[in-house]
């Protein structure tokens, strides 16, 4: 049995804006700023190893720029996702830590965007920028760990387990899944 606690973490404070019960839009708008962070990475590292680097460290300055794009829609819905919480209780101070760490990572990004503009992109990266984009990546993982806490361990919305079991009820006859043959 769900406590008004859980169940209030559950159920979006607006399906419209931050999606439907049980299938809510951050976790699906926050693969947009870590696939960008992560190829900035990655480009940055193959600029120090090409002849002409310029391509690759202009493309790593534009991905994390669609990186901080997607950071902020995706910081919106999760708002959203917050205001759902309880004060008070351990998922709500998990959702503040993680707020804060995605914050201070796209503050990070905006900074090290603005370093690279004022650098120029006709070389290889810098080893601070690459340094400054390696350290945020980390701080990022350390968020996803605590986001991941707060679906996988206190379900912040995430559907209750009598609307999970949908998924787990067998149809058809004979114990069968519909299309499937012996």
């Amino acid at each position: 049995m769900l406590s008004a606690q859980q169940s209030q973490a559950k159920r979006p404070v607006s399906a419209a804006l931050a999606g439907p019960y049980g299938h809510p839009f951050h976790p699906i708008l926050v693969t947009v700023p870590i696939g960008a962070w992560v190829a900035s990475l990655v480009f940055d590292v193959a600029s120090l190893v090409v002849h002409d680097p310029g391509f690759l460290t202009r493309g790593s300055m534009w991905l994390i720029a669609v990186g901080v794009l997607g950071a902020l829609a995706a910081a919106t819905v999760g708002f959203l996702d917050l205001f759902a919480i309880p004060p008070g209780t351990p998922a709500m101070r998990t959702a503040l830590v993680h707020m804060t760490l995605n914050l201070l990572v796209t503050g990070a990004y905006i900074g090290g965007f603005f370093w690279r503009r004022a650098a120029g992109t006709a070389g290889s990266v810098g080893t601070g920028t690459l340094a400054l984009s390696a350290a945020s990546l980390l701080v990022l993982g350390v968020s996803g760990f605590l986001g991941g806490k707060l679906a996988y361990r206190y379900g912040v919305r995430v559907a209750d387990e009598a609307t999970q079991a949908d998924g787990y009820t067998r149809t058809g006859t004979g114990g069968e899944r519909p299309g499937r043959s012996r």
